[in-house]
This record gives C-alpha cells, sequence and structure tokens, in this order.
C-alpha cells in the first residue's frame, strides 16, 4: 500500500537546473570575475547553495547569498511551470490521502521560491532543504517517515540523481529514478540501481497507481 512519495526537487519536480546554473553564474561573475560553464557548476553540488557560496567566496555577510536568490528568481522564467503531469499527478495523491513531501538538496529560501512560483508550496506540508557541508538526504529521508509514523516500504523516492537513488536504499524505501529531465543521465541512473526507472511523469504516474 502506498503510504507517501517523497519528491526531489531540482530535474524532478521542475526543469531548474538552468535558473540555479544562471543564478550561480551571476555571483560568480560579480564577486570572482568567472564565469563557469553548466557542468562547472553542477559538479560543485552536493551543499546547498549557501554552503556552495560560503566555501567558494571569502565574503562576510549575506550579500553573495541575497545576491543569488535575486538572480534565482530573475532567472525562474527559464522554468516558468512544473514539468507536465506533476500537477495532475499531485492531485491524484492529494484525492487519494497520499502524503507528500520534498526533500531536496537546495537551500530552504531557493526551495520555496520554486514551490511558490509553480503553486505547490500547498502540496507539501513538508519540505526538507539540503545541508550546507554536503548530502543530507537519508536523514531528511527518515525525518520524514517518521514525522509520517509510517512503514518505509510503503514510502516512495522519487529523484533525477544517484544520490537520491543511495538515499533511498539506505532508508529502505522504494527508491524510483525520474528520467524525464533533459539533464538526466539515464545510463548513470541505471548503473544506481533503482528499484524503477521511469522516462515520463504519466509512466510513474501509473506505477503510483498501481500501488
Amino acid at each position: 500500500m502506498l503510504n507517501g512519495v517523497i519528491f526531489d526537487l531540482d530535474g524532478t519536480l521542475g526543469d531548474t537546473l538552468p535558473v540555479c546554473f544562471a543564478a550561480f553564474r551571476t555571483v560568480f561573475e560579480e564577486y570572482l570575475g568567472e564565469s563557469p560553464d553548466d557542468a562547472e557548476i553542477q559538479a560543485m553540488f552536493g551543499p546547498t547553495e549557501e554552503g556552495i557560496l560560503a566555501a567558494r567566496l571569502a565574503v562576510d555577510g549575506q550579500g553573495p547569498m541575497d545576491r543569488y536568490l535575486e538572480a534565482y528568481m530573475a532567472a525562474h522564467h527559464l522554468a516558468p511551470a512544473p514539468f507536465p503531469g506533476i500537477e495532475e499527478l499531485l492531485g491524484e495523491l492529494g484525492d487519494r490521502g497520499v502524503r507528500t513531501a520534498v526533500v531536496t538538496g537546495k537551500g530552504p529560501r531557493s526551495a520555496a521560491i520554486s514551490l511558490e512560483h509553480w503553486g505547490l508550496d500547498r502540496r507539501f506540508p513538508i519540505v526538507k532543504a539540503g545541508g550546507d557541508r554536503g548530502n543530507v538526504k537519508d536523514v531528511n529521508m527518515r525525518a520524514v517517515i517518521e514525522a509520517w509514523d509510517t512503514r518505509p516500504s510503503g514510502v516512495v523516492s522519487v529523484g533525477d540523481a544517484p544520490s537520491d537513488v543511495t538515499a533511498a536504499r539506505q532508508v529502505g524505501i522504494v527508491a524510483v529514478a525520474a528520467a524525464w529531465a533533459s539533464t538526466a543521465d539515464r545510463v548513470v541512473l541505471r548503473a544506481a540501481a533503482p528499484d524503477h526507472l521511469f522516462a515520463d511523469v504519466e509512466a510513474f504516474a501509473a506505477f503510483l497507481r498501481s500501488m
């Protein structure tokens, strides 16, 4: 029986990676005079944006992070809506009484911006942000399961990165790889050995309907 679904955000609910890349590039250009490409920025992922900027910039105060959030909001036209089918899927889950949460590697403020921009904030009573020093998804998934007071085996996690699969396995929940974003690497995702891999949201929705 399906008791809950834990969603990643970037690359799972919506195509926000281009927004992240644009915002980081703005900060690095203004503070360091550097313009890293998308791959170079993605290689920094793991900590939250707050953690990445604190490690990269020797600047006191909230200036770089405030600038990042300004640039993130300004670039959100690059991800104007969630992936097709996400809103309908969340509506179905709500109608069934299936609980939903977000566990993301993003910082809390950028996660809130995206969820509010898409009008999805009301769909997720629980949103767990990342860690400033690195990936804490397994810890946050356990916290969600404890808050729901449910069995891990009845919970599904869906994310577009191998680290999402690994975290789900560590917690004992069903690990689903989301391969519907243009940035998803299906070869790498399959190598992480998820329980299921879906190339589109509708296939994932059909799987959840069967539970």
